[in-house]
């Protein structure tokens, strides 16, 4: 495996829209800002943040650590993820990641993307399986009920190659929601076993595990202001600003960035 130069990842963040001008478009967003600073659990993802956001805050804060246009007045059309924060991001999670490795920690991965993103995440954890990480799982099987989405409601946990993700009983689902990772650490603790010293994670699964005072890497699209939030809050550690829509092949240089960075090749 060869991995790419930083120049090249960022070409290829460019080339294939996971970051540079994004799928995601601008009203999405600036719609999502507004439904977070209105307090609304579904885009909050399980954190509670330790102060009032307005919308223009919010705006703020992504067009600073994510890259959006900053102009208020522009509502309609493309915007943009910066890819050089981008690199910059995943740059710390390599070097977290090396620390994790280097301490032998407890490691947990999940994801609310996993058409997307669990591949990617199945790949970390082997590496850091191999240097010597436990890699946590628990509560597989846990249920709940979901509103407002496309039946079934039921989601349940499950745990593919290490990665904590919901299905509905059948296939893999989307998902926003902190429940599952809320499961996760009640059984933990019900069970008198150690949290993970590091969670590598996104949407619900990130924002709960930040808010439980894990040390989370969280991965976040420019539509998902919570994690940036709760990066500005000190709740995570970093937050990756990435296009989280495309195909798991397209993370591959990502993947392979972060683990030559972090010395698990």
């Amino acid at each position: 495996m060869t991995p790419p130069s930083r120049a090249e990842l960022v070409e290829h963040l460019v080339h294939t829209g996971i970051a540079g001008q994004v799928n995601t478009p601008r009203q999405n967003n600036l719609k999502h800002y507004r439904r977070l600073a209105e307090g609304d659990p579904y885009y909050l993802l399980g954190l509670d943040p330790a102060q009032d956001w307005t919308f223009d805050d919010v705006l703020g804060l992504m067009s600073k650590r994510c890259g959006v246009v900053a102009d208020p007045g522009y509502e309609w059309g493309i915007d943009t993820i910066d890819p050089d924060r981008t690199v910059d991001a995943l740059e710390a999670v390599a070097d977290r990641m090396a620390q994790a490795a280097a301490r032998r920690e407890r490691v947990m991965f999940a994801t609310g993307h996993p058409r997307n993103l669990l591949e990617s995440y199945a790949r970390w954890a082997a590496a850091l399986a191999d240097r010597g990480c436990v890699v946590v799982t628990a509560a597989g099987g846990h249920t709940y009920e979901v509103d407002g989405e496309f039946p079934p409601h039921r989601r349940e946990l499950v745990w593919r190659d290490g990665v904590g993700l919901v299905t509905d009983g059948e296939s893999p689902r989307h998902s926003h929601h902190p429940f599952a990772m809320q499961a996760v650490l009640t059984e933990l603790r019900a069970a008198g076993e150690p949290w993970p010293q590091l969670v590598i994670a996104d949407h619900g699964f990130a924002g709960a595990a930040g808010e439980a005072g894990i040390p989370t890497l969280g991965f976040a699209d420019s539509n998902d202001p919570a994690l940036f939030v709760a990066e500005h809050e000190g709740k995570l550690h970093a937050s990756v600003p990435l296009d989280d829509g495309y195909t798991a092949d397209d993370y591959q240089p990502l993947v392979d960035y972060v683990l030559w960075r972090a010395g698990l090749t």
